[in-house]
């Protein structure tokens, strides 16, 4: 396009001649008007480089440019100085030229890549480099820009990168957690993390995900190995505010466009500034780049702010702005035109004159424009500089506007100032212009038009008639009048015609399809001639059609014959849609004598009259009952619009007739019939589109049997139905024919005026009638779901139009204007008003005060609500007659779930309202609603009551579209009718009984008539007794069923009355109704079906009595005796089955009264409930409290445990639905009550782990503490639920401070670790504070150390030490002193557990010291014990204040080993720091008994630095506290010293006990059993994942997750990095951790990682095992589906889903997959993927189909020796021994190398001696024999 398009219009400089060349230097003055600002001209030309012209711009300049002009494959950019240039769409950068080349080569649009109009924006600023300078054609100068990074910041090196740089760059490809970023640096990989692109994308991007190719400025915030990897940022606040400094190393040769930075004035002049900048370089600022604010204020030395706007790649000369707008990184250009462009200006001023580039001139405004020297004069020779001096005044135009100098553009040529258009936009379509001939080429002429436009004559418009050497009669530079086709301004399009017959023609021009006003006359050209007609094409590329009949009066058998492509012809208008955009035309009128030349009374006449079958426009005149009076235009002929005939669907009838208004005009409305009293019209779209088609017989003789003819209903009588047709002929539909249906009443079916299709069966030409039948089976147009989509279509868009009229009708009521824009799916917040009997709610609070919406009791979703709550609701449907809105509160609706869905595709859903044609429903899987036709046909009507569907009832629909349109609503149509009836049935009839349906017995008989009515006495034999029903055979082979309900009259509970009837015992009954045949639903006696039913029988002794008229109660429909029932009442009830799926019993009350028992609601006992099959039987008589009914009213809710209404203080069975960690539970109850449990009602008595023994759908007994809120507050407690068991209350329930006293012991869970101190919650709503104080004895060196030995959720003894009221503050203590507890930091939970077998082995070398010390202690000279004690108090104080740093990993010498040996002793305390950590590491010791204190153990079993007097020998332990015993310790020992050789004795045996340790420990075969053990194991084998693996599993076994999971991170860091295998190990370890113990979040967070650190797909595959292991089957899915879209390629990936599917039974989804794996991986691996998936279904799936499968392989490829081992090892796992034989039979007769034959006879060989006997043996050997017998004489021969 650049080449086509001249790039700079109005710029350029004139050429040197070659007389001038030795003069005139080669590179122009550093400023834009040549004037130099350096007194020393040659010096000022280097040092300043050359001005932004032409001339001056040259390859590999780097410049600042705006987005001036955005097409579909160039960028116009503005450039300094009015200059443009073009950047095409290959040079935005790589990976976007990558994203175009893919998809031209699959020929089709990508979705994920964006057009260049969504790229850029007008405005935009955009650094370029100058790939180009190139000539055109014409001799004009075209530059061609390259934004691509690579090229821009070329100059740039990786090693040059600095934080703080601002850059540009594009996106080249969107990753998980970012998006790459190209930046155009070699060796350096940009990347921008999604959290530094939000406030972009909410801004800027309209909150869409950057796209590949966006062009952005960034800053680079980090940068990693020496700039090979950088992190950007590309927030606003940051952009704009980028200063290029000195320390990012710029200089000449990296300067790029567009930085801003801080610059002094080095010299002020009067056409600008000379600026210095980074110390040693200067730049240039031309005075129109200065800041218009501060013109002439600047001074020398002053500092200012300026943006590089160009670099000369050769003088390095730099140009910079002043402007405030370039000052603002990142912000685009405001101003983006003039607003006078194109003006002539009279008398402009000039303001200065420069040599060799053009003059300035003051505009009125005051603003400065300029001329270029080209276009100062018309010609070179004429140019005289004087007549430029400032002041000199001059006619002049705007001719074009440069963004980046905000500058008018002028020209004072003559022929630009008279020049007729000056853009495109100028260009009228249909105006007739001067041009110049161009050229001249086979597909037509070009001609100029204007200074920079040029326009195509197609050859087919050079001439009237078609020309063969158009060159003969037009000449290049001749001038020619043309006419104006078609202008397209955006595209620069210019379509132009030569035809002197449009050029010259006085009659209008159709421009557009409005313009075409039926009977309009006006000249065109034949585009196409057709066997059906002529298209004329007119201006605008509008198109109308000559129908065959309208060529001419005669007719023309073959129109290509007489008329030709291209031919002018005169046309009139018959009719137009514009919205369609069809125009029919006629010929006839213009050759017809009479309209030629008849007289003027004649014309009127003739254009007065209207004839039957003709498309008017009318225009209504008044309203009246019936219809509207309307006025036929242009004539105003009045006529009669009645309300049926406004449209196809009679609903829509009234509605339009209540909003259409006198004045307004009805367009394309059909002429039905005429007389002398009036015209009757119709405006149904079925007629006139039939009309306008022409398949409207015009006379009785064009009609035979069997054509299908579109109607309306003119009159219905008793005998059938009257139809006409558009052209006043009429027949009569007979009753019998009318319907598929069984037709009592015509008026049922049809109503008068309605459109039906008819199919004529007899003609009878003699009397003029005709037969026709509306059968649906007769009359079908095509497949139903298209007929079903196109009349919802037509249904909504009326409705739509409707919408448009209240907005215009209503504009003065605020109520109106506001239901107008109401769509469905819209959602309000909402305030209920009240709530009514029948249980709808009434809301108001939307857009308008008094603006009523109503929800009915269905859609009030079972909430609980009360008049002033707010809720949310979502609109249904807008009643527009009635003035109401429908609104929904179900949460499903107003919380839609954003999901991709697919066109095509079925999907269930859920009926939510109603309509007379149509019904919208709710998708189940996302809650968009949907609107489907409940119609198939025109002819659809009548509905059974059985038929119709109700509000709730599911139904199967198969989506048209997938996105709401200006209705809201998604389009489907109903899906196949098979599983609408079946999901009805089970709606409807969920308890049907199996045995029931499929009964013999009630088989036998179906299509009998019976004559019995109401309360006829029968008499009978017992057929068959069921546990719900009894079969009994009637007189006359009939067969009726009494029902369970109807044999006793007092049925004791848990009895089976059922049982007390024999099979062929007579019995008396009274029938009391009707089962249908098909569904098996109870019919009352009234019903027109219940002749063919089978009867309903009783032998109730009170209902056989004579006279009892009871029974005419059934004659109600079971939902209103349902109704009847109240809550509370009490009912007997059978039950029917137990449905598992839905965990609820059904019932029968009655035979047509069918309840439901939840099982929550069945028992209060765990054991019923657990296995309620045990407990209920089937047809047992169970005694039911009645809740309410179900809200679409089919059944009862009963509860077997009293009413249950879920009041205070009531004892409830729920189901846990949410675990909340440290919080407690979510239960559910049935009907949608829900409740939640504290974590201090779990039990009444606290537990470390409360939560661990729930996890969802556990079913909980609870009792209900309060009822405030929507939300149930629950307790668990024994003592609430069970308070008959008086369990012991260990911690008592605290809900307010009044029930905690001063000195009160308390345990409490820990919340959190705050500045003052550690906060403990004692109640759901009472919380402790410890200050640190009273936290412990011993402080740890850091506060943060508190969150790890005191974690949420810790369970801790406290005293209360006082009750501050005030505050509402509990303040308590967990000292030792005050709690009698241990210290809570000494024995933490955390600490490892010793075993019990340790303390037995301690216990027992006690023993032994104890005695060796009584040896020692007879030695006289032991006197030395006065030091112990002193040391092991001080010991002691140490430990408790834990200031002892002992380094676990520290090296010492022999010495001080020596000096520091430690006798192993059980109530010693190892605390120590980890080497270069300050954190804590201590041990836990095993409670041998609940009563006991755990007390720390040693777990190495010595420390280094510890002297041997400074411990203690272990006491037995005791009830009381661990301190108290070591405090009491060194007070005994005070007394007693030991002498000098019982202190060597002990020197010895402690040395003997260390190296026994030491032995111990280097032991291999010991195993690890405490965290220092493990930690020697991995610092001696640091790559080992199992060691690792075996440190967490230690960890978990005591339920440390935090530990585990620290150990898991430390194995990360700690094996090496080639060690791949062992790492992932450690991943999928720590994957597995996170998905028992952890959260959704973290586990992801997890999976991030691993996927960055290794091999994706490993990582992949592991976490999808994972999932399917702990029977996440739905995350399982999605991953799997996430991997099908990212390793796509990789057999692997399949096959692995495919063994899921079909572990979960999904056999067809199964196989799917394997079509799209095949689709989707190349041929080469289709074998071997089919192979794994038949091996996959004979393991998991269906054995014969596997066999299939193979078979199909092998008789394509059967020497495929490989799937033929295949076969044959799956076949013997699998398969009986005849079908293994019968397989090895046919492979030893294949014909195959001998060497792949002896293979086959081995196999078959070794499985005959394993499986056969030695005759089966021997016969393979004779077989093997035969075969190289075979063989050989083949050879032979």
């Amino acid at each position: 396009m650049a080449a086509l398009e001249e790039s700079f219009p109005r710029g350029g400089s004139r050429k040197i001649h070659k007389s001038e060349k030795s003069h005139q230097p080669s590179v122009e003055h550093g400023n834009l008007f040549d004037i130099s600002i350096e007194e020393d001209p040659p010096k000022g030309k280097d040092q300043n480089g050359p001005a932004k012209t032409k001339k001056s711009l040259c390859k590999g300049m780097r410049i600042l440019g705006c987005v001036k002009e955005v097409n579909e494959l160039e960028l116009v950019i503005g450039l300094p100085n009015g200059l443009q240039g073009f950047v095409q769409v290959t040079e935005i950068c790589d990976a976007y030229t990558q994203k175009l080349n893919e998809q031209v080569a699959q020929e089709e649009p990508l979705k994920d890549l964006l057009r260049l109009p969504e790229l850029f924006s007008l405005g935009m600023l955009v650094r370029c480099v100058v790939s180009s300078v190139s000539i055109t054609e014409q001799g004009k100068k075209s530059v061609k820009l390259s934004l691509n990074p690579r090229n821009v910041n070329r100059v740039l090196s990786a090693e040059a990168l600095k934080p703080g740089m601002l850059l540009t760059g594009t996106v080249s490809s969107l990753e998980d957690h970012g998006y790459l970023v190209d930046i155009g640096v070699e060796g350096t990989r940009a990347f921008l993390p999604q959290q530094k692109a939000q406030e972009y994308i909410r801004q800027k991007n309209k909150g869409a995900k950057l796209k590949v190719g966006q062009y952005l400025n960034c800053i680079i915030e980090e940068m990693k190995g020496n700039g090979g990897v950088v992190g950007l940022s590309i927030e606003q606040s940051e952009i704009s505010t980028a200063i290029a400094t000195q320390e990012q190393n710029w200089n000449l040769n990296n300067l790029l466009p567009g930085l801003v930075l801080q610059a002094q004035v080095q010299k002020v002049t009067q056409f600008g500034l000379t600026l210095n900048f980074f110390t040693f370089f200067t730049g240039l600022v031309d005075f129109m780049h200065l800041d218009p604010k501060k013109v002439g204020m600047y001074f020398s030395n002053q500092t200012v702010r300026a943006c590089v706007l160009c670099v000369h790649p050769r003088t390095r000369a730099v140009r910079l702005s002043l402007r405030p707008i370039f000052l603002q990184p990142g912000r685009p250009l405001t101003r983006l035109s003039c607003q006078h462009l194109g003006a002539v200006l009279q008398d402009v001023p000039v303001q200065g004159f420069f040599n060799k580039a053009g003059a300035t001139f003051r505009l009125k405004d005051g603003a400065l424009a300029y001329a270029r020297l080209s276009h100062l004069s018309d010609s070179k020779n004429g140019f005289r500089p004087e007549a430029f001096k400032p002041g000199n005044t001059h006619k002049c135009r705007i001719i074009d506007y440069s963004q980046m100098d905000e500058l008018a553009l002028l020209s004072l040529r003559t022929s630009v100032i008279e020049a007729q258009y000056l853009k495109y936009h100028d260009i009228k379509t249909g105006a007739v212009i001067k041009g110049t001939v161009m050229t001249i080429k086979p597909f037509g002429m070009l001609v100029k038009v204007g200074e920079q436009m040029r326009g195509l004559v197609p050859a087919m418009h050079l001439a009237d008639i078609p020309m063969k050497n158009p060159e003969k009669k037009y000449h290049v530079g001749d001038e020619v009048k043309c006419r104006v086709l078609l202008c397209d301004p955006e595209a620069k399009k210019l379509i132009l015609t030569l035809k002197k017959t449009l050029v010259t023609s006085k009659l209008p021009v159709i421009t557009c399809y409005e313009d075409a006003k039926p009977g309009l006359q006006t000249h065109g050209a034949i585009l196409r001639v057709k066997d059906y007609g002529c298209i004329v094409k007119f201006y605008n590329d509008v198109q109308g059609l000559v129908p065959k009949h309208e060529l001419s009066d005669q007719h023309i058998p073959d129109p290509e014959k007489v008329f030709y492509v291209g031919q002018v012809v005169k046309v009139a208008v018959l009719n137009c849609e514009p919205s369609r955009e069809r125009m029919l035309l006629s010929f006839k009128l213009l050759s017809d004598p009479e309209r030629k030349n008849g007289s003027v009374e004649r014309r009127q006449k003739s254009k007065k009259a209207i004839s039957v079958g003709q498309l008017v426009d009318v225009k209504i005149l008044e309203k009246t009952k019936d219809g509207l009076h309307v006025a036929v235009l242009p004539h105003n002929i009045p006529a009669f619009l009645p309300t049926p005939h406004l449209s196809d669907h009679v609903t829509n009838g009234p509605l339009l007739y209540h909003w259409l208004q006198a004045g307004d005009t009805l367009h394309r409305v059909l002429c039905l019939s005429q007389s002398e009293k009036q015209v009757l019209l119709c405006r149904k779209p079925a007629l006139v589109s039939a009309v306008e088609d022409g398949q409207v017989p015009k006379s009785f003789s064009e009609i035979q049997p069997g054509m299908l003819l579109v109607g309306f209903v003119k009159s219905i009588k008793d005998y059938g139905v009257f139809v006409q047709f558009p052209s006043g002929l009429s027949g009569l539909a007979p009753k019998a024919i009318m319907s598929d249906k069984f037709v009592t009443n015509p008026s049922d079916h049809f109503v008068e005026g309605q459109t039906v299709v008819v199919k004529v069966t007899k003609v009878d030409e003699e009397k003029q009638r005709m037969l026709v039948s509306l059968r649906l089976s007769d009359c079908r147009l095509g497949s139903s779901s298209s007929t079903s989509l196109l009349l919802l279509s037509q249904c909504l868009e009326e409705l739509h139009g409707v919408r448009s009229l209240m907005g215009s009708q209503g504009r003065d009521s605020v109520l109106i204007q506001t239901l107008a824009k109401m769509t469905p799916g819209m959602v309000l917040d909402l305030v209920v008003q009240e709530v009514l009997e029948d249980g709808s709610v009434v809301l108001s609070g939307g857009p308008v005060p008094d603006l009523v919406l109503r929800a009915s009791r269905y859609h009030r979703a079972g909430q609980e609500v009360e008049a002033g709550q707010k809720r949310k609701a979502v609109i249904l449907h807008v009643d527009m007659l009635e003035l109401e809105v429908h609104v929904s509160l179900l949460k499903e609706l107003v919380n839609r779930k954003a999901r991709k869905l697919k066109k095509g595709r079925k999907y269930q859903a859920t009926v939510q309202h109603l309509e007379e044609s149509f019904a919208l429903a709710s998708l189940v899987e996302t809650g968009h609603l949907v609107a489907f036709s409940l119609a198939s046909h025109l002819n659809d009507t009548f509905r059974f009551d059985s038929e119709k569907l109700q509000v709730g009832q599911g139904v199967c629909l198969v989506l048209k579209t997938t996105e709401p349109g200006v209705t809201g609503l998604l389009l489907a149509v109903v899906g196949p009718a098979a599983q609408r009836v079946l999901r009805q049935t089970r709606k409807d009839s969920e308890t049907v009984d199996d045995d029931e349906e499929g009964d013999p017995a009630l088989v036998t008989g179906l299509r009998r008539q019976h004559t019995l009515a109401l309360g006829d006495t029968v008499t009978g034999t017992v057929k068959s007794v069921k546990p719900t029903h009894v079969v009994v055979t009637l007189e006359g082979g009939l067969v009726g069923c009494i029902h369970a309900s109807h044999i006793l009259d007092d049925v004791v509970e848990g009895s089976m009355p059922t049982a007390t009837l024999k099979v062929g015992q007579s019995v008396t009954a009274r029938v009391i109704g009707g089962r249908d045949v098909k569904t098996s639903k109870f019919l009352p006696i009234s019903h027109p079906r219940f002749i063919r039913t089978i009867p309903e029988l009783s032998i109730r002794p009170s209902e056989l009595e004579q006279g009892h008229t009871a029974l005419d109660t059934y004659s109600a429909s079971p939902g209103e005796k349902i109704e009847h029932y109240q809550a509370g009442q009490t009912v007997t009830c059978f039950l029917k089955k137990y449905n598992v799926v839905k965990k609820w019993l059904e019932v029968d009350i009655a035979p047509d009264i069918r309840g439901r028992i939840p099982l929550l609601l069945a028992s209060l006992s765990f054991k019923v409930l657990k296995h309620p099959d045990k407990k209920f039987q089937i047809g047992q008589a169970l005694r039911a409290t009645v809740v309410g009914p179900d809200s679409s009213r089919a059944f009862l809710c009963l509860s077997l445990i009293g009413p249950h209404k879920l009041e205070k203080g009531e004892v409830a069975m729920g189901r846990v639905v949410k675990v909340t960690p440290h919080k407690g539970l979510t239960v559910a109850f049935p009907f949608g009550r829900t409740g939640t449990v504290s974590v201090f009602h779990m039990s009444d008595s606290y537990s470390e782990t409360p939560l661990e023994d729930f996890m969802p759908q556990k079913v909980v007994r609870c009792y209900v503490l309060s009822t405030a809120d929507h939300m149930l507050t629950l307790s668990l407690r024994l003592s609430r639920t069970n308070p008959e068991t008086k369990s012991k209350v260990e911690d008592p329930e605290i809900d307010s401070m009044q029930d905690v006293k001063a000195g009160q012991l308390l345990r409490g869970y820990v919340q959190s670790i705050e500045p003052s101190g550690v906060l403990l919650g004692l109640g759901p709503s009472v919380v402790g504070l410890a200050q640190f104080s009273h936290v412990s004895q011993s402080s740890p060196p850091k506060k943060d150390l508190y969150r790890k030995y005191l974690p949420e959720g810790r369970l801790l003894t406290a005293k209360v030490l006082r009750l501050n009221h005030n505050k509402n503050l509990v303040e308590l203590s967990f000292l030792p002193t005050d709690t009698g507890r241990p210290d809570v930091l000494s024995v933490s939970p955390e600490l490892p557990l010793q075993k019990q077998e340790e303390r037995a082995k301690a216990k027992e070398r006690d023993r032994k010291e104890e005695s060796q010390q009584r040896k020692e202690k007879k030695n006289p000279k032991g006197q030395k014990e006065g030091k112990l004690p002193n040391k092991e108090q001080t010991e002691v104080k140490r430990l408790g204040k834990r200031e002892r740093q002992d380094s676990e990993g520290e090296r010492v010498n022999k010495r001080q080993k020596k000096a520091n040996l430690l006798e192993e002793d059980d109530s010693g305390v190892e605390v120590y720091y980890r080497e270069g950590e300050e954190e804590i590491e201590e041990t836990k010791g095993m409670l041998p008994k609940p009563a006991e204190v755990p007390r720390l153990r040693l777990s190495s079993g010595f420390l280094w630095d510890v002297g041997l007097d400074s411990l203690t020998p272990a006491l037995p332990p005791r009830g009381e506290s661990s301190d108290s015993e070591e405090d009491e310790k060194p007070h005994q020992a005070m007394h007693k010293k030991k002498s000098k050789k019982e202190r060597e004795l002990e020197k010895q045996q402690s040395e003997k006990e260390l190296s026994r340790i030491e032995e111990a420990l280097m032991d291999p075969r010991r195993q690890p059993g405490s965290a220092d053990d493990f930690d020697r194991l991995v610092l001696s084998s640091p790559n080992s994942s199992i060691l690792w693996l075996q440190y967490m599993a230690f960890h978990l076994q005591a339920t440390e997750i935090e530990k585990a999971r620290a150990v898991a991170e430390r194995a990360l860091k700690t094996i090496s990095f080639r060690e791949e295998q062992e790492k992932l190990n450690v991943w999928v370890a720590l994957l597995n951790l996170e998905n028992m113990y952890g959260s959704p979040e973290s586990l992801s967070k997890v999976f991030e990682r691993a996927v960055q650190y290794n091999e994706p797909l490993k990582v992949f595959l592991h976490l999808a095992d994972i999932y399917a292991k702990s029977e996440k089957f739905q995350e399982a899915g999605e991953l799997y589906n996430r991997m099908l879209k990212r390793f796509r390629q990789e057999k692997a990936v399949w096959v692995k889903y495919g063994a899921f599917l079909l572990r979960r039974s999904q056999a067809g989804a199964c196989r799917r997959v394997l079509q799209r794996a095949l689709e989707c991986l190349p041929t080469k691996e289709h074998m071997d993927v089919i192979t794994k998936f038949a091996q996959l279904e004979f393991q998991l799936g269906d054995a014969e189909r596997a066999k299939a499968i193979f078979e199909n392989m092998l008789s394509t490829y059967p020497k495929r020796t490989d799937v033929w081992s295949v076969f044959i090892d799956l076949t013997i796992k699998h398969s009986s021994q005849k079908e293994i034989r019968d397989l090895f039979e046919r492979v030893i007769h294949l014909s195959l190398a001998p060497k792949k034959m002896k293979f086959f006879f081995k196999r078959y060989l070794d499985y005959e001696k394993q499986h056969g006997t030695e005759k089966d043996v021997l016969a393979v050997k004779a077989k093997a024999l035969e075969y190289v017998e075979a063989k050989s004489s083949v050879l032979e021969d």
